[in-house]
């Protein structure tokens, strides 16, 4: 029904906003760790939104980026995973860490969220694994497709490098996702660079 919401930030309390827009304050329900990443009380913010119906009443959740509301939704529809769960693993997991938890199988990682235990992190491993990419995970904030696909590619084959060489999947991914890739470097350039910053 919403998408988002833009309008003034008038109260934070943990776990969740209240946001004034046209003389409407929306209680919006959000992640732990967003509070750091707000404005201050007074500015304009827009969050993007998930509305949840059920018996028991209506609520509204918020994320300030489109991807936290996207693996959101992608936790949803984890069978046993309800919305205060999807809210738990997004708070100990940022989405990018969630993305290479998932992509690398990397259960434990995933198990440190509030109230998920190691079968529910398989079942997220297993039902998320093929609706995230690499790519996805290396350029999610490229604005550029074919050049994300490119770049993602010289990431994935140096990170499968880096895993060659014994280091765990999340460990290689996340190395190489924090570089600073420069226009004609190949997998042996990425590969010194992520070794060099790893040691």
């Amino acid at each position: 029904m919403y998408a988002y919401i833009k309008g003034t930030l008038e109260e934070v309390e943990q776990g969740q906003i209240i946001l004034d827009h046209g003389g409407i304050g929306y209680r919006i329900l959000t992640l732990a760790n967003i509070m750091d990443a707000l404005p201050s009380i007074g500015s304009e913010v827009k969050i993007y939104t998930c509305l949840s119906v059920k018996e028991d009443g209506v609520t509204l959740f918020g994320f300030l980026t489109r991807e936290d509301l996207r693996l959101f939704q992608l936790l949803l529809k984890v069978n046993g995973i309800g919305p205060k769960g999807a809210l738990g693993v997004l708070s100990a997991l940022t989405a990018e860490q969630l993305r290479f938890a998932v992509l690398s199988g990397d259960a434990k990682a995933i198990a440190k969220a509030p109230g998920i235990g190691a079968k529910t992190a398989q079942r997220i491993i297993l039902e998320l694994k093929d609706k995230l990419n690499l790519e996805d995970a290396f350029c999610s904030s490229k604005d550029d497709a074919a050049d994300a696909g490119t770049d993602g590619n010289v990431r994935n084959e140096a990170a499968q490098a880096l895993a060659a060489l014994g280091y765990s999947a999340s460990e290689a991914l996340a190395a190489v996702s924090g570089l600073e890739i420069s226009e004609g470097a190949g997998v042996e350039d990425v590969l010194k660079a992520a070794l060099k910053q790893m040691l």
